[in-house]
């Protein structure tokens, strides 16, 4: 139904018109009528007619004026005029500044109710046009972010080197260069089945926790989000500076002090992790498992407190205390000599605590080893948590009294300072197993730091730190240079065409693999043929 105003000087044309046919049955509305354009253009504004009827000899305002205004306020408002034979020349300007038709007085009924419906068709379709138009933008859009969030989970995940995320960067006018990068992972789930956005069923400080992380999703600051599954988001942050880039992560750790805290923060499944600051883009990936790691031990953390504060009514005597910061850099900086003066100092808060009848001294025993697990796995890779958790843990039921808690203490940093002697040990071995698997893969085109990781029994993330630290290179590097240097001895050895080579080296795009190798050798793979590898450095 399209809304029909008419404006004409003429009371009883206005009438006639009004009432000379049933609008609503013909599929109009007439909605209202003035008799000059000073008085028809507060209705015109209220009203928002999609068609206009106009004379054009009217005193105060004509209808030429009228129209230039509903022109520019209303442009998508259809107007008809209204002219006398003598005015026909004002009625073809109307047409040349964007009036939609007009008809010359007298018009019959009939021939205004072709026109009309001939306008209405027209409106039709343009309304269709613009649905068109914008339901393909909104495709654009989806897909656009689709792929933005590919590319960070690419980069998240090690599947890109630099030079590929930024060249995809480029394409989807997104800013990866900066100097300093960190991840930031955070999952909202809840325990059990109670929904988080049930506001009535939080209490404040849970409700406090929830607000400050959707404000951390909506603020707008520069930083690289996406969502990683339905509870989990994930935030690459970016910095020119150091201090800019702890800036922005301080309120990622705010967050993370009030979850550790307010116990109840554990109850609404909150986890916050913090990956490690890195210099290159293409160590973002580390970074993200940094994050994972981090917040894989939070978590355990939380649910410690969390088993702590259901079993005993979370009331906490504040007296009892422990501050495990402070023992965790002693762990990282301490002098080992100093040792049993550090721990029965900061022990003195637990003396009070009887270990046979209260839970409280095994609570602060198992939240500080989970901790200094946490800080060994950050620092030292080659970490075995699960079983050596597993033994402390154990260990921590035991304790039945202050000495034998301090002697604990002792034995859990004499266990942190061996993981931490062993950090210069070379990896030489392993490392070449790895290369070796790399050289007789290369041709798969899944091949991932996983597959590699899981062929020479270690994690992705130890396998990550220390291919970098030993070659000076990232395992996708390492594994784009394999590549590509097969791609090489195939050019100068065989006839294959270039897509042929292009699968047999692990890429199944043979346009990216020829934009790759161009990039990487200067050349086009038929510019390398003619010239070979003169220009091209010998392999180490």
């Amino acid at each position: 139904m399209k809304k029909v105003m008419l404006v004409d000087d003429e009371i009883l044309f206005r009438e006639s018109l009004r009432d000379c046919f049933d609008w609503e049955s013909e599929g109009f509305i007439y909605c209202g009528d003035a008799s000059d354009g000073e008085m028809a253009l507060p209705l015109i504004e209220q009203l928002q007619p999609d068609i206009l009827i106009t004379d054009i000899s009217m005193p105060f305002m004509n209808g030429l004026e009228l129209c230039s205004i509903v022109r520019t306020q209303l442009p998508d408002t259809k107007i008809i005029i209204l002219s006398g034979h003598g005015e026909f020349e004002y009625a073809r300007n109307a047409v040349r500044m964007g009036v939609e038709d007009y008809c010359l007085k007298p018009v019959s009924p009939g021939d205004l109710i072709q026109l009309l419906h001939e306008v209405s068709r027209k409106i039709d379709k343009e309304r269709e046009s613009r649905a068109s138009i914008e339901k393909l933008k909104q495709q654009d859009y989806q897909r656009l972010a689709i792929t933005k969030e590919k590319l960070f989970n690419d980069l998240c995940s090690g599947f890109v080197t630099a030079s590929e995320a930024i060249h995809c960067a480029a394409e989807l006018q997104v800013n990866l260069i900066a100097r300093f990068y960190a991840v930031v992972m955070i999952d909202n789930r809840s325990h059990g089945s109670k929904d988080l956005r049930i506001t009535e069923e939080l209490d404040p400080n849970e409700l406090a926790l929830l607000q400050r992380y959707d404000r951390l999703q909506l603020q707008n600051d520069g930083s690289l989000l996406f969502p990683r599954s339905r509870t989990e988001n994930v935030w690459i942050m970016k910095g020119d500076t150091l201090d800019q880039l702890y800036d922005a992560l301080a309120e990622f750790k705010e967050l993370q002090q009030l979850i550790h805290d307010r116990m109840t923060a554990s109850s609404i499944g909150l986890s916050v992790g913090i990956g490690s600051v890195q210099d290159r883009l293409q160590n973002v990936h580390l970074s993200f498992l940094d994050a994972a790691e981090d917040m894989h031990w939070r978590r355990l953390s939380s649910q410690n407190r969390l088993a702590f504060t259901e079993t005993n009514a979370g009331v906490f005597d504040p007296s009892v205390f422990l501050d495990r910061s402070k023992f965790i850099d002693f762990l990282k900086i301490g002098d080992q000599t100093k040792l049993e003066s550090f721990i029965e100092a900061l022990c003195a808060p637990l003396q009070g605590v009887n270990w046979k009848t209260s839970p409280i001294g095994s609570y602060i025993l198992n939240d500080v080893t989970l901790e200094a697990f946490r800080s060994a796995k950050d620092m030292y890779s080659h970490v075995n948590p699960e079983e050596t958790l597993q033994f402390y843990q154990q260990q921590i039921a035991k304790v039945q009294c202050w000495q034998e808690a301090c002697s604990y203490l002792a034995s859990l940093a004499e266990q942190f300072w061996s993981w931490r002697s062993t950090i210069y040990d070379k990896y030489g071995p392993l490392l070449n197993k790895v290369k070796d698997y790399m050289t007789a893969n290369f041709g798969n085109d899944t091949l991932s730091l996983q597959n590699a990781a899981e062929y020479v029994n270690v994690s992705p993330s130890h396998l990550s730190k220390i291919f970098s630290q030993e070659t000076g290179q990232t395992f996708i590097e390492y594994l784009t240079q394999v590549r590509i240097r097969k791609a090489m001895d195939l050019l100068l050895s065989t006839a294959a065409k270039s897509y042929e080579i292009a699968y047999q080296v692990g890429y199944n795009d043979p346009h990216y693999f020829s934009s790759l190798f161009k990039r990487i050798t200067g050349k086009t793979t038929t510019e390398f043929r003619k010239t070979g590898l003169a220009e091209w450095p010998k392999a180490e």
